[in-house]
């Protein structure tokens, strides 16, 4: 197994136990919103300015 395999198998573990991780982000612009209930999923409404670029969305509870 390559290297890089067993990274990302460890990745999904720490993920899955709920580790808090740190992340550093550069960015123009950030929003804190609560996801609310949209059928079998979640949903986030975005200014519409927003259309169209790259958005990184992390969970923080």
């Amino acid at each position: 197994m390559a290297d890089n395999d067993k990274k990302d198998k460890n990745l999904n573990k720490k993920s899955s136990s709920q580790a808090k991780v740190k992340f550093e982000v550069y960015g123009e612009e950030m929003i804190e919103k609560e996801v609310k209930s949209s059928g079998n999923s979640g949903r986030i409404y975005l200014p519409p300015n927003w259309v169209g670029h790259i958005v990184k969305i992390i969970k923080v509870e």
